[in-house]
């Protein structure tokens, strides 16, 4: 279950403060499929960096299964973000200096999986989404949609 509850968030800018958010409540209940529409700039990524723990909002709550992320430490964000959310990136962030395989098993490694242990899951999804020919290339040599794959 996600619920946002009187949501603001608000960014200081070179022209002054940008509203980014003002005021938003919302329920999602599990199993529930959102679809986010509006134009640019609307605060779509802004709602989905908030329910990911990437950014705090300036006032308001944000719940995910029960855990109200705005009270929750630095260590324990960092861990629900670990733990809990995936997010694909309209950009590609790969680190630059490891390979594909390595970039894959990063998050795994991060969560105490063994290094055997995470190559192995790490070849399992770069053959699952049709790139595992690419493992031992770096992402300079990869193409825009084998990156975002």
């Amino acid at each position: 279950m996600i619920r946002l509850v009187n949501v603001s968030k608000t960014y200081n800018g070179a022209a002054g403060r940008v509203a980014a958010l003002l005021d938003v409540s919302l329920d999602v209940a599990d199993g529930e499929f959102v679809a986010l529409m509006g134009p640019s700039g609307c605060g779509k990524s802004t709602l989905l960096h908030l329910v990911g723990a990437v950014d705090l909002p300036t006032s308001g709550e944000v719940w995910v299964d029960g855990m109200e992320l705005t009270r929750l430490s630095d260590a324990a964000l960092s861990r629900f973000r670990r733990d809990r959310v995936g997010i694909v990136y309209q950009f590609y962030n790969l680190l630059p200096t490891l390979s594909t395989w390595e970039n894959v098993s990063l998050p795994a490694l991060l969560a105490g999986a063994s290094p055997r242990s995470a190559r192995e899951r790490a070849i399992e999804l770069l053959h699952a989404v049709g790139v595992l020919e690419r493992a031992e290339h770096w992402p300079h040599e990869l193409s825009g949609g084998e990156m975002q794959r």
